[in-house]
């Protein structure tokens, strides 16, 4: 797949009173040319991602102070006519993705530390016998403080809480799962969200991003808190769920409804609790491979990709995943390899923390670097979280990430070049061929890097 440039506009900055009518679309007044604003725009977008995990660590009240330094800096850098120097936004961009593994660090103690240890949990997908609560985005201090609010007027009995999309994995800490009212999950991603919630009886919550502007069908059913908000939707303030709960009480009750069950809860702690189990059946070659395959759900027809991508990987084979692209593949019996679940859902996106510590652990327990494992990573990318998860990546050498279902438009044909030279940066082409290569996966990480000086 080559990368696009759209005809006759290398770039748009119109940032700055000296640009041109329209903006600058061929180099900038002040001396900027395409490359260079496509390594700010890649640096914003980077930040814009750091932030949303940053935020979600702050709401629980953990800070990190160096996170905020850095997005101040990063920000300042793209000013109009302070840094013209491409080799040092390469550099930043580098950073950005150093600073975010750390906001994934952060916000990982926070919410074990906050709601528990996760563990595997098995979810049910039908309905229950009461008003519905149904909560979406990211925010599990929004569902916390509405769990506690239901409990505390004492209508667990009467009102049942709905995970969807990324709040899934919910169910997976003790002190959410405590809580009576939490039911079950309800549809998949944010992407069909239209229609799921229209057929959803009881009140929507929208917590985070991922929330669109709703349909008549139920724009009168659904509310926001937190850092979301939508055109003419009640918003919660100060997590006082009062409104809510009595609207949700004004709505039909819903019926019992058997439905599958979906496996969550893993996590780098519950997972390397079994590590020897996973070095041995490695060793014996009883694990070929472990595919990391996660990241956003998108309207694009390469998600078809991902479909087929995991239907094919071999039964010797483990798939590692967080997000809410695994919504398209996550309801298949994958089966176990010796009791190991073949298909490992570590939850929201901000876990794929998770799964480097893991990477990480096992590299280092047969004396390797992680692009020496057997480990391929193929990534879906929506918006800007996922582009700071790429950022990670690329900080710690990591090489050979396959990345779709398109390319980025804000990375011109040369700073893809580089990235490509550089990480052996990959675009997910046709299944079949890029499993083959991938199971061949063999390349060496250089010296020096960021993940080699972790490993020592």
């Amino acid at each position: 797949m080559a990368i696009r440039i759209p005809e006759n506009l290398e770039m748009l900055c119109n940032q700055c009173s000296m640009s041109l009518e329209g903006g600058c679309t061929v180099q900038g007044v002040c001396g900027k040319d395409p490359d260079l604003n496509s390594l700010q725009e890649a640096l914003l977008y980077g930040i814009k991602g750091t932030s949303a995990y940053y935020y979600h660590a702050l709401e629980v009240g953990y800070d990190n102070p160096e996170i905020g330094h850095f997005l101040a800096e990063a920000l300042y850098a793209t000013l109009t006519n302070v840094n013209f120097d491409k080799n040092r936004f390469l550099e930043l961009i580098l950073e950005n993705g150093r600073v975010h593994l750390e906001a994934m660090k952060l916000l990982d103690k926070a919410y074990v530390e906050t709601f528990g240890r996760p563990e595997p949990v098995e979810v049910p997908t039908g309905s229950f016998e009461g008003h519905g609560i149904l909560v979406t985005g990211h925010s599990y201090k929004a569902l916390y403080e509405l769990l506690r609010q239901i409990e505390e007027r004492g209508l667990e009995d009467e009102l049942k809480v709905y995970t969807h999309a990324e709040m899934f994995p919910a169910h997976a800490y003790p002190e959410l799962k405590k809580f009576k009212s939490l039911t079950a999950n309800w549809g998949g991603s944010w992407l069909y969200q239209k229609k799921e919630f229209a057929e959803f009886p009881g009140v929507i919550l929208g917590t985070s991003n991922c929330v669109q502007q709703p349909t008549e069908a139920y724009r009168n059913r659904i509310f926001t808190v937190g850092i979301a908000g939508l055109e003419g939707v009640p918003h919660i303030e100060d997590y006082n769920f009062e409104p809510l709960i009595k609207r949700a009480l004004g709505t039909p009750k819903m019926e019992k409804v058997e439905g599958g069950k979906l496996l969550t809860g893993f996590h780098h702690t519950n997972v390397l609790a079994m590590k020897d189990k996973l070095l041995e059946l490695i060793n014996e070659g009883k694990i070929r491979h472990i595919f990391v395959v996660g990241g956003c759900d998108t309207p694009h027809k390469g998600m078809g990709y991902y479909e087929r991508l995991t239907e094919l990987i071999p039964k010797d084979a483990l798939i590692l995943s967080a997000a809410c692209g695994k919504f398209r593949y996550n309801a298949r019996n994958y089966g176990t390899i010796e009791g190991i679940p073949r298909f490992l859902d570590f939850g929201q996106c901000n876990n794929v923390y998770s799964i480097i510590e893991i990477a990480v652990a096992l590299a280092n327990e047969l004396s390797t670097d992680v692009n020496s494992l057997p480990v391929s990573i193929v990534l879906s990318w929506m918006e800007q979280k996922a582009i700071g998860i790429l950022y990670s990546l690329l900080y710690l050498g990591v090489k050979g990430i396959y990345i779709g279902p398109r390319p980025p438009e804000f990375l011109t044909q040369g700073v893809f070049e580089i990235l490509r030279k550089q990480f052996d940066l990959r675009l997910t082409g046709d299944p079949e061929k890029d499993l083959r290569d991938m199971l061949n996966k063999g390349v060496k990480i250089e010296e020096g890097s960021a993940l080699a000086e972790e490993l020592d």
